[in-house]
């Protein structure tokens, strides 16, 4: 059914959209109220343990080093990612017109896009810095540089904006023919491709474009640096060296996997595969998942930064004391 009012005029084949209106997760309005509470108390933990990742890190001299500063900068853009779809969503499951405005659509898909795609390329410089752990741990210090650290990560940022930017002004600038209605909880690139004028190679084009860039290349990268260190860590002579090695990438391993494996699913199936609740869940997995587990994947196995947080309670009840 399709959903037209004020905001959408019509004019022959063509129809100037001037909001969407997002479906949501579920069409059960009794569930609402529920999905409302459960998905507030995920978004106010992964706000609350991104942040204390990030406090610990900087706050501790010890984890000063490449893995911690590029952890930090994870952590932040996991805060970021999440806010771009959990608080429109929020607010939906609450009001009665689901809609968001065309220029709402676009910024929400621009940064989605944004933080979504600065997260892939990190997490393809994380594995190369634990690559470099691993192979080189005599000269990592010299190898990881703070110059190069900051290098890496300031072109995550750049290819971030870059590949959202033109994302954005190709599909926006393509006219959107007939229904104005996604069958999401945001406005997700497939679902948007999907109402394009059928006759725009813009269709196509965008949908390489999202898998190549956005995808394929960074999870390349990925599966590079491992087969390298699968490979540095056979020639490892005694098994508890072997362990140590595993115990220094299985975090982000973790982490990897539980974003990559939604996010290949969704993306990379073709269109006749297309199934509306379980992409929904996937797209679940992979923007709200990872950014709420990052922290305790982190943590929980790594004794310093587990030390680090320790130091800020003490030192806080110390405060509190005085």
């Amino acid at each position: 059914m399709q959903v037209e009012g004020p905001e959408e005029m019509t004019g022959g084949n063509d129809t100037i959209i001037m909001e969407f209106t997002l479906l949501g997760l579920f069409h059960h309005p009794e569930l609402q109220p529920l999905l409302f509470l459960a998905f507030l108390t995920i978004y106010i933990l992964t706000l609350m343990g991104n942040a204390l990742v990030i406090l610990a890190t900087v706050s501790d001299p010890v984890l000063r080093t490449p893995m911690y500063f590029f952890l930090r900068n994870l952590a932040f853009l996991e805060i970021c990612y999440t806010s771009v779809t959990i608080p429109k969503m929020l607010a939906n499951l609450l009001l009665e017109k689901k809609t968001i405005s065309f220029s709402g659509c676009a910024s929400q898909m621009y940064f989605f896009l944004f933080f979504g795609t600065t997260v892939c390329y990190l997490l393809a410089v994380i594995s190369y810095d634990r690559f470099v752990a691993i192979c080189n741990p005599l000269h990592y210090p010299v190898l990881m540089s703070r110059r190069l650290c900051l290098l890496l990560v300031s072109g995550c940022w750049v290819t971030g904006m870059s590949v959202s930017l033109g994302q954005t002004a190709l599909i926006f600038s393509v006219p959107f023919c007939g229904s104005n209605i996604i069958n999401h909880f945001f406005c997700d690139v497939p679902l948007l491709v999907k109402l394009l004028c059928p006759d725009s190679r813009v269709n196509e084009v965008a949908k390489v474009l999202m898998n190549v860039l956005v995808i394929i290349i960074p999870f390349a990268l990925i599966l590079a640096s491992y087969i390298c260190i699968v490979t540095a860590i056979l020639r490892i002579p005694s098994l508890d060296g072997k362990q140590k090695a595993i115990h220094t990438c299985f975090s982000h391993l973790v982490s990897v996997s539980l974003f990559y494996g939604s996010a290949i699913f969704r993306y990379l199936r073709p269109n006749s595969g297309y199934m509306s609740g379980m992409d929904k869940l996937l797209s679940l997995l992979y923007t709200v998942a990872p950014a709420l587990l990052n922290p305790v994947i982190y943590s929980l196995r790594n004794q310093q930064v587990k030390a680090a947080l320790r130091k800020m309670v003490d030192r806080h009840k110390a405060s509190q004391s005085m």
